[in-house]
Order: structure tokens, then C-alpha cells, then sequence
């Protein structure tokens, strides 16, 4: 894809993610774009092995965006980063199509080993705010992770995950529309454990006071 292609490919994604956006010219602006733009040309050089000048162009994008991406990531059609701030891609992270992130997403590595050491993300996959996945395993198609999750192990498809460290509270298994993508509407499974524990409280409590009932009744009788 072109220079020129890769513009409109962005302004398109941009203006079909974020519903704050109200003209064509605000997608300039945007973190997202900016950052885009800069890794699509450092990938082009890391593949080619000018690592210094890929290295060069990535770390300017920082500068500008607050969003790191390596140059060696390997990112799909259809990315987005919704403000981006903080957001960090590692070297060896592998990206799918129509994958949107959040601010403050790390994408990393758990440790100085070498090879593949960052997550593959597949596709359709929403990360949300602060969520950091961490480690070389899958993301599964069509899941998402909750706000400030913590995710060290795979994910299977369509999956929604949540808590740290992240596990798994419910399985959709089919793709995510950009309008149901949000960020709040999500399993709490600490609420669920609560709410299960209080319902068992009441439930043993009734049961004690039917047998100090029982055993009254029999004092009673007896007497």
C-alpha cells in the first residue's frame, strides 16, 4: 500500500472508531494517525534492515503521540488507538485486522528472553484502558479485555477477560460490531462471588433459625 493509500486507509479507520470526531481535517491531529503514519514507514525500513533509522522514525512518533510502537511489531488493517497516550507495543508482537486499543495498553515481553516474546493479538480484539498483556501467547479472535487487566496466559476466541491477574468470565464466540465495543459492559466476577456468597449467608441463616424453631417447639412438647 502507498503513501497516499495509508492516509485515507487512517482517516477512514479514525472516523469510523471514534464518535467525538466531527470533520474530516480532525483526523490530523489525532495521536493514532500521527503514530501510524511514522510505523508504517519504520516498519518498511526495519524490514529492509536499517534498524537505526526505523529505531529513529518510532522514537520521534513517541515524542510527538506519548504511544511507542517498535518498528518490528507487526500490525494488521484496521488499527486503531483511541488517545493513545502510554500505549506500548513491543518488537515481537503480532497485531490482526480491525483491532482497537486503548490508552495506556501495554503490549509486552515478561522478561529480557529472546525470540518471540511479545503477545499475537488476533482479529477484531478490543484492549481496553490501562490493560496490560504480557507475554508470547494468543489473544483469541473477537475478545476483549477489560480496563487494567492483567493478562499472562492465552485467550481462547471470543472471549471477554477481566482481573489481574485476567481470567476468562464469559465466551461469546462471535465477532465484535465497532458500536457494541465498549469499555463497561463487562463481567464484574468479584461482585458475582459476593453477591453468590451472600445469597448462601441467607440462605444457611433461614435454615438456623427453622431448626432453633424446630428445637423450641420440641422443648415445648416435651415439657
Amino acid at each position: 500500500m502507498g503513501f497516499i493509500s495509508n492516509i485515507r486507509e487512517e482517516i477512514k479507520i479514525v472516523r469510523e472508531r471514534d464518535p467525538a470526531i466531527h470533520s474530516w481535517m480532525e483526523v490530523f491531529l489525532y495521536p493514532s494517525f500521527k503514530v501510524m503514519l511514522h510505523y508504517r514507514l519504520a516498519h518498511k525500513l526495519y524490514k529492509k534492515g536499517h534498524y537505526f533509522w526505523a529505531r529513529y522514525i518510532s522514537q520521534r512518533a513517541v515524542r510527538k503521540t506519548g504511544i511507542e510502537i517498535h518498528p518490528g511489531a507487526q500490525i494488521g488493517k484496521g488499527f486503531f488507538i483511541d488517545h493513545g497516550n502510554g500505549v506500548i507495543i513491543g518488537e515481537t508482537t503480532i497485531i490482526g485486522d480491525n483491532v482497537t486499543l486503548y490508552q495506556g495498553v501495554t503490549l509486552g515481553g515478561t522478561g529480557k528472553e529472546h525470540g518471540k516474546r511479545h503477545p499475537t493479538i488476533g482479529n477484531n480484539v478490543m484492549i481496553s484502558a490501562g490493560a496490560k498483556v504480557l507475554g508470547s501467547f494468543t489473544i483469541g479472535d473477537n475478545s476483549k479485555i477489560g480496563a487494567g487487566s492483567v493478562v499472562l496466559h492465552e485467550v481462547p476466541p471470543g472471549s471477554t477477560v477481566v482481573g489481574v491477574p485476567g481470567r476468562v468470565v464469559k465466551r461469546m464466540n462471535t465477532a465484535l460490531p465497532q458500536e457494541t465495543m465498549n469499555q463497561t459492559d463487562l463481567p464484574d466476577p468479584v461482585r458475582e462471588d459476593i453477591a453468590t456468597l451472600q445469597a448462601s449467608n441467607v440462605a444457611l441463616t433461614n435454615k438456623l433459625l427453622e431448626l432453633e424453631e424446630e428445637i423450641k417447639k420440641m422443648k415445648s412438647n416435651q415439657a
